[in-house]
């Protein structure tokens, strides 16, 4: 293997939302588990293979899912117990190397080529991360293995459950030759479109287009598809930095036009968001809202406050002041998104400014540690405050 060769492992819990529940409920097993939205307005986050033999996956409207799969056992989301259980298998994986991006609670890339001397061959380090998950968790991992990031993902994906791909040094061509195009990174729907204009619809497909056609119909976009067509990914493994920003978005099942309904889901990101920067310490004084339109025309608008905040009602006044430089109430929207950057560590700017302004500091970080409390048993927004609730109803008499 030449010195400069990498070697990537990704790792792709399976079903694992589903597989949690199944974990600690073993009367699930064989059952069409589906975990997401406790209404018909959420979306599907994890579906057991025996779901997804119906047509379930994840990011399907509830709603669909309930009619392709009525007999299915539909659980809500219990996300404290995914990050017990996600905290465990990243410790897993660094053991055998610094070098993790976790890409997710439950995926991550490993660099382990400068391990390979002290714990054998990538695929040795591959099979050893998946007995002590198994042995660990009892859950199961999907494991690819190659010389850079793309091929890595590709490979974890061809054998899932509990699988394990291993792709040699110089075969990446070939092996991903046969593959549908929509294998590749960033080929979407309108892009698989314009190309099988072309001819192209394998990997292999597109290697044969002349690079100059390529380039003329996509740009650098061309290009960068015909380089992953032959496995040529030099992105390295990057271990997770300091998030930038923290944010949370909706695309509803119908299109929304409705004040009221808008802006209670505008409260209900508020509250994620919140209650993720306080997990985490921090606050910001960048508030942004993203609003997509059914033409799928997208537009955002932010603001930076005075102080830094991190509490649910400053947000959702903020995100709220922000919709008005919209256009939601004349033109239907399928996105509604919130995100709070401008970070800093909530001790670094004095505590009072993580609660907002002119309350007693005390009695608000007693009322937002409750609350984040009983979301982490419960879930995300099973408690809200009421103050919020009636701020927003006030508006809507005026």
């Amino acid at each position: 293997m030449p010195s400069d060769t990498r070697s990537i492992i990704h790792l792709d819990m399976d079903a694992f939302y589903a597989s949690v529940e199944i974990l600690d409920n073993p009367a699930l097993r064989g059952l069409p588990v589906v975990v997401g939205g406790d209404c018909n307005r959420g979306v599907v986050c994890a579906a057991s293979y025996e779901a997804r033999k119906f047509g379930v996956h994840s990011a399907l409207p509830m709603l669909t899912a309930r009619k392709l799969c009525p007999q299915g056992v539909f659980l809500p989301v219990r996300m404290a117990r995914y990050q017990e259980i996600s905290r465990r298998i990243m410790e897993i994986f660094h053991r055998f190397t610094p070098q993790v991006e976790p890409l997710s609670l439950d995926e991550a890339f490993l660099d382990v080529t400068a391990s390979q001397r002290l714990m054998g061959t990538a695929e040795d380090i591959a099979i050893q991360i998946r007995t002590l998950v198994r042995d660990t968790t009892g859950l199961t991992v999907s494991a690819g293995v190659g010389t850079s990031k793309l091929v890595a993902k590709i490979a974890s994906d061809l054998n899932k459950p509990d699988g394990l791909t291993i792709l040699p040094p110089g075969q990446e061509e070939v092996f991903l030759a046969p593959l549908p195009i929509s294998r590749l990174w960033g080929v979407g729907k309108i892009t698989r479109e314009a190309l099988a204009l072309i001819g192209v619809r394998t990997i292999g497909d597109l290697n044969r287009i002349p690079t100059p056609i390529l380039t003329a119909k996509f740009g650098k976009a061309g290009l960068m598809m015909q380089e992953s067509a032959q496995g040529i990914d030099l992105r390295p493994v990057e271990p997770r930095q300091e998030a930038k920003s923290i944010g949370n978005e909706e695309t509803f099942a119908e299109d929304v036009r409705d004040r009221k309904r808008i802006e209670q889901e505008l409260l209900a990101l508020c509250i994620r968001v919140g209650k993720r920067a306080r997990s985490h310490g921090l606050v910001g004084r960048t508030v942004a809202i993203k609003v997509k339109y059914r033409d799928f025309v997208q537009v955002t608008r932010s603001l930076t406050l005075p102080e830094p905040v991190a509490d649910d009602r400053s947000l959702y006044q903020t995100g709220r002041m922000l919709l008005e430089k919209t256009e939601i109430t004349l033109r239907p929207i399928r996105l509604l998104g919130i995100t709070l950057s401008n970070l800093a560590p909530a001790g670094s700017v004095g505590q009072m400014t993580l609660f907002g302004n002119g309350r007693s500091k005390e009695k608000d970080c007693r009322l937002y540690k409750a609350i984040d409390t009983i979301s982490d048993r419960y879930g995300c927004g099973s408690i809200v405050p009421a103050t919020l609730v009636e701020k927003m109803e006030n508006t809507q008499e005026e």
